[in-house]
C-alpha cells in the first residue's frame, strides 16, 4: 500500500475515533454515529488497499 494512501486512510479511521469519543463526552448521538461511520470507511478502504496490494504480488 503507497505510503500516502495508508496515513490517509488511517487519519480517516483517527478522526472517526475521535469524534465518537467526543460525541460519548457530551452526550450527542449524532456525534457519535458520524465517528462511527467515519471508521468504518476507513477501515473499509485500507483493506481494500491491502486486498488489492495482495493481488498484485
Amino acid at each position: 500500500m503507497g505510503a500516502g494512501k495508508k496515513m490517509k486512510h488511517a487519519a480517516k479511521t483517527t478522526k472517526g475515533k475521535v469524534k465518537e469519543t467526543t460525541g460519548k463526552a457530551v452526550g450527542n448521538e449524532t456525534l457519535q454515529m458520524k465517528g462511527r461511520r467515519e471508521q468504518i470507511a476507513g477501515d473499509a478502504k485500507q483493506t481494500a488497499q491491502k486486498a488489492k496490494d495482495t493481488l498484485k504480488h
